[in-house]
């Protein structure tokens, strides 16, 4: 069914108000007033609308309203290093499909490039999340930040989440699905896991160096390895993510 999202604001009891970039993308669909489509209100809540009777794709009649059953039972926050070229492009767009609930631009040491406008880069890489959200039956929109410097952005990872994870391949000890056994174990009936929140953190093309790794245990972050290959900067974090949505029960 087609989708959109709304601002909280635009929601009344009875109808929905459209963006005007909505509006247009409605009427280019030529919907027939007893079409149903989904208007989200990017908290969670799901609309089944119809057009309204202005039928000009600026208002939208609520029919019923239910919770989005595509957000996971897990806040998961990625933080990826910068990257050159668009592989942050793939990285943002599969994490948002997975289910993060936000992700979180840093720049660490070995950083190949940064871009020379963040807030340019910024901005595109929200477009993209927003498209995904869409695409992808979310029930929010996965903001895009940044995070600032390693060091800033490892103290806001670790209190920010109940479980964080710094994903790194000079890691011999602890493996991700050792890590994720242990706090995410099968559940029995009517049970559910006491870690609602997970931070993921992976590197840019370079790694790590270790004095990061360091400064992230000092945070009691755990240092986790994907196994013995070496994966690209915009395949880690979706690997790391799949790992936990599966894990966790969300795939």
């Amino acid at each position: 069914m087609i989708r959109f999202f709304a601002e909280p604001h635009d929601v009344s009891a009875k109808s929905i108000r459209l963006s005007s970039k909505d509006s247009e993308h409605v009427r280019a669909l030529r919907l027939r007033p007893d079409e149903s489509f989904i208007v989200c209100d990017g908290k969670g809540v799901d609309y089944v609308c119809r057009l309204g009777e202005r039928d000009d794709g600026t208002i939208a009649e609520i029919v019923d309203k239910q919770r989005s059953i595509g957000e996971p039972s897990v806040i998961c926050k990625v933080y990826m290093a910068f990257s050159k070229g668009d592989r942050l492009d793939y990285a943002v767009q599969k994490s948002v499909e997975l289910g993060a609930h936000e992700i979180v631009l840093f720049e660490s040491e070995r950083c190949v490039a940064m871009p020379r406008d963040i807030p340019k880069k910024i901005a595109r890489l929200q477009r993209i999340a927003l498209e995904t959200a869409k695409q992808s039956n979310r029930g929010v929109i996965p903001g895009v930040t940044s995070g600032g410097r390693f060091g800033t952005m490892i103290a806001e990872a670790a209190r920010g989440s109940e479980l964080s994870l710094l994903f790194y391949e000079c890691e011999n000890n602890l493996d991700v699905k050792s890590v994720l056994e242990q706090h995410f174990p099968p559940l029995r009936k009517n049970e559910t896991y006491e870690i609602r929140s997970i931070s993921i953190i992976t590197g840019p093309e370079g790694g790590f160096e270790p004095h990061e790794v360091g400064t992230a245990q000092s945070k009691d972050i755990k240092i986790v390895s994907l196994g013995p290959r070496i994966l690209r900067s915009e395949t880690a974090p979706v690997v790391a993510l799949s790992a936990v949505m599966f894990h966790t029960g969300n795939l």
